[in-house]
């Protein structure tokens, strides 16, 4: 039996760059540091909540690449001179990714009791309607 990928099949034409992005989006995800939750809010708007219990704002950034939303969180060494008896709260880097469909625009973030909420939102498509002419032979 053979594979047939989005690339190959007849039917589909020009949808070689949404099978890499998918297998991107499968490597990327292996991680599940912070955890997180994806939210539909409604019919065209999402929220991505991210657990960054310990970071600051000024900790965290938020970036778009290539239609990839990437979020980074850096603490620096406090070097207060604390000593753990135990840690269990995280204070590691992080860096998470999302692939985001085109159109889809993120619309703002905020921090709230030691979560990250981005809101994103999906522009309305264009209906476009193209008539072709049919040239005599």
């Amino acid at each position: 039996m053979t594979k047939v990928s989005l690339g190959t099949h007849p039917f589909l034409l020009g949808f070689e760059q949404l099978e890499r992005m998918v297998e991107q989006a499968a490597k990327s995800g292996k991680d599940g540091y912070p955890p997180f939750n994806i939210e539909q809010v409604s019919d065209r708007a999402y929220r991505i909540t991210l657990a960054v219990a310990g970071f600051a704002d000024e900790d965290l950034s938020i970036t778009v690449e290539n239609a990839k939303l990437v979020i980074r969180g850096s603490q620096g060494d406090t070097g207060d001179g604390r000593v753990f008896l135990h840690r269990g709260i995280a204070a590691r880097q992080f860096m998470k990714s999302f692939v985001l469909a085109d159109g889809v625009e993120v619309m703002g973030a905020k921090t709230e009791n030691g979560l990250l909420h981005i809101d994103l939102e999906r522009a309305e498509p264009e209906t476009v309607v193209q008539t072709i002419t049919i040239n005599k032979a």
